[in-house]
This record gives structure tokens, C-alpha cells and sequence, in this order.
């Protein structure tokens, strides 16, 4: 299998990833959720990634759709195309897995994937994290990760326009 095989076989639907987690279940590995538009990847994304990754066995990432980053962020964005973005997380070798969903929060997709971990910035509170009532009603843990000060892709593109 060529290495760009291996880099799409990571971007699933909705019914793979919940045939793959079963297994991962069953398995007994820790999964771990964390989700986000990752329009332009750098250095804070690599760590904050990185860090899910260490939380558990397998990092599942929740990606926006193109829609679903257009409603968020306004017409101009995305960036890339949610292609490229799925193509681009999928060739870090600690991403297991990524799945792309539309609605404006991964709430539905937490729902389906039940992870045994949901990851966010620690720039929310754990109650409000969406996905937070869900990990509650089955024991899972929520936990938030510190951002790497100074790395965002509002300030890349803000220096790109020489702002």
C-alpha cells in the first residue's frame, strides 16, 4: 500500500469510524475525541494534537466541514478545501482516524463515537465543552489542554494581509 493509500484510509465516515471504535472497544484501547476546523496547521495545532494523542490510544479528530467552517468563520473561510485538511491531519503519524461532520458542533458525532476522552482548549470551562453531558452520562472524562501561546490561524492570516 502506497503512502498516500495509507493517509486516506485514516479519513472515514460516520459508519466506519463507529465499525473501527467497536473494535477499538473491544480491543479495551482509550479513545480520544478532540475536534476543529485546522484550516491552516502549525505549531500550536502539532502540540495540541500531540497532547490529545498522549491522553489515550487512538485520536479520533471531528473535522468541520467546509459549510460548517463557513457558518463559524464567515464566507471567506476555509482556507483549504476539507479535503486537504482531512489529507493534511491524516499524514501525522498520531492521528488515527479523521471524520468530517456540517453541523456548527460535534455534538451528534460525540454521541455516535461515545470516546473514552473529549479533548478541547483550556480556554473553555469542561461544562460548557460540547459533547460535556454526554461524556458525563457514560463516565468518560473531559479534559482541557493548555494552547501554545502566540500560534493561531487568525494571527497567520492576519500577518499574511500584513496587518
Amino acid at each position: 500500500m502506497s503512502e498516500q493509500e495509507k493517509i486516506e484510509k485514516k479519513i472515514l465516515s460516520l459508519n466506519e469510524i463507529k465499525k473501527k471504535v467497536s473494535i477499538w472497544k473491544r480491543e479495551n484501547k482509550k479513545i480520544v475525541f478532540t475536534n476543529g476546523c485546522f484550516d491552516i496547521i502549525h505549531k500550536g495545532h502539532i502540540t495540541y494534537l500531540a497532547s490529545s494523542k498522549d491522553l489515550g490510544d487512538k485520536l479520533i479528530i471531528g473535522l468541520n466541514s467546509d459549510s460548517s467552517i463557513s457558518c463559524l468563520k464567515g464566507e471567506m473561510r476555509p482556507l483549504q478545501d476539507e479535503t486537504s485538511r482531512a489529507m493534511i491531519l491524516a499524514s501525522l503519524f498520531f492521528v488515527d482516524t479523521i471524520v468530517l461532520f456540517s453541523e456548527q458542533t460535534p455534538y451528534n458525532l460525540i454521541k455516535e463515537i461515545k470516546p473514552d476522552i473529549l479533548v478541547k482548549g483550556a480556554d473553555y470551562k469542561k461544562e460548557d465543552i460540547v459533547g460535556y453531558d454526554i461524556l458525563s452520562s457514560y463516565g468518560g472524562e473531559v479534559k482541557t489542554l493548555k494552547f501554545l501561546e502566540g500560534y493561531s490561524t487568525t494571527n497567520i492570516i492576519k500577518k499574511i494581509q500584513g496587518k
